[in-house]
């Protein structure tokens, strides 16, 4: 499904990803471990069609995702991936119902039944006209599950979903992840410093100053 070859990128004339080749299966669950300043976020920011690499190929279901038109890379992002990000980015002036709601209406999609749906799945019934000010570290994490799922994206990315919250709540989290995207039959990427989250995936890489090691 994804395929990577010879993806190097550079910030301020520093490379941060040297030369990365890695394939993903559909409905594989992949861990990217690796420490702070390690790659290991602009790869999958790279993946997400976030940004571009300065070199290489990026190929998902066969089409390289590189080459596409800036239109072609905003539907890319609304439709075929989902991200969960370690502070949980959630709009705080907007409730959880509207929060998850989001990805649908840039899909120009208005299923409210489907919203309410997710907020059961990830344990959040009641919760829905809360504020993100009003929930716990955990409970905005569960929101910001339920919208990368919401659209049916193929592809879920996770950058350190659980950096924020105490061990309890980690497992938590991971548990749930696991869980759905499981009965989604989705593609898991979650990028992680923590061994302990890491082992919540099928498979393992690692990544060292810009360099894959399998």
């Amino acid at each position: 499904m994804i395929k990577l070859e010879n993806v190097e990128k550079s910030y301020d004339g520093t490379k941060v990803l040297k030369g990365i080749n890695l394939e993903i299966e559909t409905g594989d669950f992949v861990s990217i471990m690796g420490s702070s300043g390690s790659g290991k976020s602009t790869l999958l920011n790279l993946i997400g069609a976030m940004d571009l690499p300065d070199s290489g190929s990026i190929a998902v279901d066969g089409h390289n995702i590189v080459s596409y038109t800036d239109e072609q890379l905003t539907l890319y992002r609304r439709k075929k991936t989902g991200f969960i990000f370690q502070f949980f980015n959630l709009f705080p002036n907007i409730s959880v119902f509207e929060n998850i709601q989001i990805p649908l209406l840039l899909n120009g999609i208005r299923d409210d039944r489907s919203v309410t749906e997710f907020i059961k799945l990830v344990g959040l019934d009641g919760k829905e006209h809360d504020y993100p000010y009003q929930l716990s570290g955990g409970q905005q994490q569960r929101v910001a599950i339920a919208r990368a799922l919401i659209h049916n994206p193929d592809i879920i990315l996770a950058d350190e979903p659980t950096g924020s919250l105490d061990s309890v709540n980690s497992r938590s989290i991971m548990l749930l992840v696991t869980r759905l995207t499981e009965e989604m039959k989705k593609t898991v990427i979650l990028v992680t410093h923590e061994n302990t989250i890491a082992q919540y995936a099928r498979r393992r890489v690692n990544i060292r100053d810009g360099v894959l090691s399998q």
